[in-house]
């Protein structure tokens, strides 16, 4: 099962991912475009070239998640444009980005501050 924690790592890949790709294929864009090592435990997050969808890719140790979210109507609010491959998003982030929102607009909290 997926969880998310602030210990999450979560990468999002800026560059649109061909969707015909499966696990195998997710896996060779982790290492080659990100960067990163998909058997590393963080969530690797995908989207189509139409924006709408999103593909998320995690190893938990025993074998990998490949989840799919299609939206049913309209196209995603908000992607990065960046040069990098990849940018890093928290868990809340990602659980915005999830519903369609934009995660760098909504001013939160540190996920660890010291409590007075």
């Amino acid at each position: 099962m997926l969880q998310l924690s602030p210990q999450t790592r979560v990468f999002l890949a800026v560059e649109a991912a061909d969707f015909r790709r499966g696990i195998d294929g997710l896996s060779a864009l982790c290492r080659q475009r990100i960067g990163e090592n998909p058997f590393g435990g963080a969530i690797f997050v995908f989207r189509n070239r139409r924006r709408t969808s999103l593909k998320l890719l995690c190893y938990d140790g025993q074998g990998f998640w490949l989840c799919q979210k299609r939206l049913s109507k309209g196209r995603l609010k908000w992607w990065p444009s960046t040069p990098q491959a990849s940018i890093s998003l928290s868990h809340r982030e990602l659980q915005i980005l999830l519903w369609n929102g934009n995660p760098k607009a909504v001013d939160l909290v540190d996920d660890w501050r010291r409590v007075a």
